[in-house]
């Protein structure tokens, strides 16, 4: 039997979460035997996917603001016909050399609707081959609500149509597909929970910080950053803290924290060893994304979430109070941030200590790499 080979495509547009979950996913698919090859479409992110990955970059997108009301180039351009002609040709041509036996969508139909332009086209030369591939959404356990009327009803035409699988990256006694997607009962045959997507487990770090900080991908971050930096500057000063701004974090926002930074305090664009670094932490300070919780929960550190909401965004939201309520997390809302909130938060989970008993189940990209094996 020939080696079972995959098309994984990911779309990132301002943070850096859906492109390290493929990842994860795509990485843990190749350790079992499986031949992936990895499409992206977003700006270069160093480390992913992983550099053992056949990797196909297509002309380099991203959105124009935090509200993703618009796309632009790797030139800050906005896209216009040509480019998006030149992308779907870019996109087919991945496919027709690869000619693989399954093809898995990142978030589309139920998000990434800005790339339909590739989407669809790729869909339907699909859903046209007598021996056609396989195809599976590669799926968030918590979507974004929607406010467009007709919307959830397209995804789910869309599905029924082109998908023969999705595939909800998270524990169902966490969170169910249906909650957050009203019309989840219309694809139920088609839907396979494979737990939260985390990272194996890290090897211990070769240093020590107390509290960890980070911002994602650093794009929407710098008033999270510019809150725990000041913290620092109220907290025992014998803490260790390592801040992580994210490599999308403005220059001019990285250079005025740094100056802001206490002695006992140091600030960096990028860990590579971000999730080894939290199993020796007290305490994470970050927003509240897929693969940031994850990594937390593996953990098992005291947290305090800081959820993104800028533009309507309601999934990070969601995240944060599942996991409060849970006594797993404390909230600090974006929108009132202060660095007294900031302070008391972070005290409080330094009082509370590390609690790496929550029972969800972590073991999400081992599992999805089965499922695309045996898909059929």
């Amino acid at each position: 039997m020939s080696q079972r080979s995959i098309l994984f495509y990911v779309q990132h547009l301002l943070g850096i979460g859906h492109l390290a979950r493929a990842s994860r996913i795509a990485s843990a698919a190749a350790r079992k035997g499986l031949d992936m090859t990895v499409v992206t479409g977003g700006m270069p992110v160093d480390g992913f996917p992983a550099p053992e990955l056949k990797h196909i970059a297509l002309p380099a997108i991203a959105s124009g603001d935090a509200g993703f009301s618009g796309l632009v180039d790797a030139a800050g351009r906005p896209v216009d016909k040509a480019f998006e002609a030149m992308r779907r040709d870019a996109l087919l041509d991945a496919f027709r050399q690869t000619k693989p036996d399954v093809v898995v969508i990142e978030a589309f139909p139920f998000g990434r609707r800005q790339v339909r332009f590739e989407l669809l086209p790729l869909l339907d030369e699909i859903m046209a081959m007598p021996d056609r591939p396989l195809v599976a959404c590669s799926l968030r356990d918590i979507l974004q609500s929607r406010t467009k009327p007709g919307r959830d009803e397209e995804s789910v035409d869309l599905v029924s149509r082109y998908f023969d699988r999705v595939l909800v990256h998270g524990d169902p006694d966490f969170v169910r597909l249906e909650e957050t997607f009203p019309l989840a009962s219309r694809i139920a045959g088609k839907i396979t929970y494979t737990g939260m997507v985390s990272a194996p487990p890290p090897a211990l770090p070769d240093e020590r910080f107390d509290i960890i900080v980070s911002a994602g991908g650093g794009a929407v971050g710098a008033g999270l950053i510019r809150a725990a930096a000041q913290a620092a500057h109220r907290l025992d000063p014998t803490l260790r803290w390592a801040l992580i701004s994210g490599p999308n974090l403005p220059q001019a926002d990285f250079d005025a924290i740094a100056c802001e930074m206490p002695a006992n305090a140091e600030l960096f664009r990028f860990r590579r060893d971000f999730a080894s670094l939290l199993t020796a932490a007290r305490v994470s300070v970050s927003q509240a994304g897929y693969n940031t919780v994850c990594d937390i929960l593996r953990a098992g550190c005291g947290s305090v979430l800081v959820p993104f909401t800028a533009g309507g965004e309601t999934e990070q939201q969601v995240r944060a109070e599942r996991l409060a309520a849970k006594g797993l997390a404390s909230i600090v809302p974006e929108e009132t941030l202060t660095v007294e909130d900031m302070t008391a938060a972070i005290s409080a989970q330094l009082v509370a200590g590390r609690r790496p008993d929550h029972g969800l189940d972590l073991e999400g990209a081992d599992r999805t790499a089965e499922i695309l094996r045996n898909l059929g």
